[in-house]
């Protein structure tokens, strides 16, 4: 006989994200709010999932940004001299687009369009 009062339920673990949106990109996107320049998005996601999805849920495609920072640090972009900029980098090539990279609870994503290309002065 099964006791109902020892089944445990197996629940995912939430992560809370924030993802900061800057350009043209946040004119299309359904942002939770606007602080300034910046759109947006809060939402939950399973702890570990990918960036990657994370865009796709959103509706980003890799083809429309230009950069990435994660918690401050630069994640991935497309400009060739950022390696010489003295940006903190969360990895070590800063021109990966794989996004393999997973969530936890408090990450904060900013995204680029390519619309907000990064000068150099």
């Amino acid at each position: 006989m099964n006791d109902v009062n020892n089944l445990q339920i197996s629940k995912t673990p939430m992560a809370r994200i924030q993802i900061n949106i800057y350009g043209k990109l946040r004119k299309r996107l359904p942002l939770t709010r606007e602080i300034g320049t910046r759109g947006v998005i809060e939402m939950e996601v399973p702890v570990g999932e990918t960036l990657e999805n994370v865009l796709q849920r959103i509706g980003v495609s890799k083809d429309d940004l230009y950069t990435i920072f994660l918690n401050n640090q630069l994640l991935t972009t497309k400009n060739a001299m950022a390696d010489h900029l003295g940006y903190q980098q969360y990895c070590e090539n800063c021109h990966n687009w794989e996004l393999c990279v997973t969530m936890n609870d408090g990450d904060v994503v900013a995204l680029f369009g390519l619309d907000m290309a990064t000068l150099v002065i």
